[in-house]
């Protein structure tokens, strides 16, 4: 459990999280995002408490120095170390070879483990730059919009490497993001700040579900999840920066896939999904 009590000239908040959550920090620009996940690093200053699984890292009398936080922190910068190899990053963490091998097979890049960042592309740096923040087995993970720069393809690879590391691990999560697709994904629970203080707190589908209208309309998105509720089915779509559910029939169920890109159009109120030919 970690248990959040914190004033700073942006943040004014309490927070308590279950140990193993993802979650994910949602808001405006300079809401308060990333001044939360710099006070938990240790990384700025702040005033009240922080502990994290009955152990204190800031009250009245202690502030531990980030190095002994036990925290993962992947900026947004990736923030390798240019001369050092894929492998050395790593190893410069933690001497652990096995562990290091392990991360780089989770994510694809054994076969890179002696190139340097600089001969990288952007996402297999931000891979790097996960491993590293893994090799402590940290109990916290930081994450401030990291997979912001990458493009649609990369950023579902990655966030299914992700999502991979956070279930074999367990380590508690935070994450900042915009994206309500990604949220939905990686979360379980989203955080909204606004004006450093806490506005919503819940599921990703309580926060950021809207229910399309019966309004005309025609927007293109991608589909995150499809379930069967009952004799009916209801497919999740990213459409800009909202989330929409749309009931199916079984015939239009049956013709589709979670990631595809998909129209969702109004005819007679009723929405339509077609798939969009690339």
């Amino acid at each position: 459990m970690i248990k959040i009590d914190i004033n700073t000239n942006i943040l004014s908040l309490k927070l308590e999280i279950n140990e193993g959550d993802f979650i994910a920090l949602s808001g405006k620009s300079g809401s308060g995002k990333t001044t939360l996940l710099r006070v938990l690093a240790g990384l700025e200053v702040a005033k009240g408490n922080i502990e994290v699984n009955g152990d204190s890292w800031l009250s009245d009398k202690v502030n531990l120095a980030p190095q002994k936080r036990e925290i993962g922190f992947i900026f947004q910068d990736y923030a390798l170390f240019t001369n050092m190899s894929v492998l050395k990053n790593l190893l410069y963490v933690k001497n652990d070879i096995k562990l290091a091998t392990h991360l780089l097979e989770i994510t694809e890049l054994s076969t890179m483990k002696d190139r340097l960042p600089s001969t990288l592309s952007g996402g297999q740096q931000q891979r790097v730059a996960l491993c590293r923040a893994m090799m402590n087995k940290p109990k916290l993970l930081l994450m401030d919009e990291p997979l912001s720069a990458l493009d649609e393809q990369m950023r579902t690879k990655l966030q299914n490497e992700l999502l991979t590391m956070h279930k074999e691990f367990k380590t508690t999560t935070i994450m900042v993001s915009h994206d309500p697709s990604e949220i939905y994904r990686l979360a379980s629970r989203v955080v909204v700040l606004e004006d450093g203080k806490i506005i919503n707190d819940g599921t990703p589908k309580d926060v950021l579900l809207r229910t399309s209208g019966s309004q005309k309309f025609s927007f293109s998105g991608q589909i995150l999840e499809i379930k069967r509720v009952d004799a009916i089915f209801i497919a999740i779509i990213a459409i800009g920066q909202q989330l929409v559910e749309v009931v199916l029939s079984d015939s239009e169920a049956q013709g589709l896939e979670v990631s595809q890109m998909i129209e969702v159009s109004t005819k007679a109120f009723t929405p339509i999904i077609s798939t969009i030919n690339k």
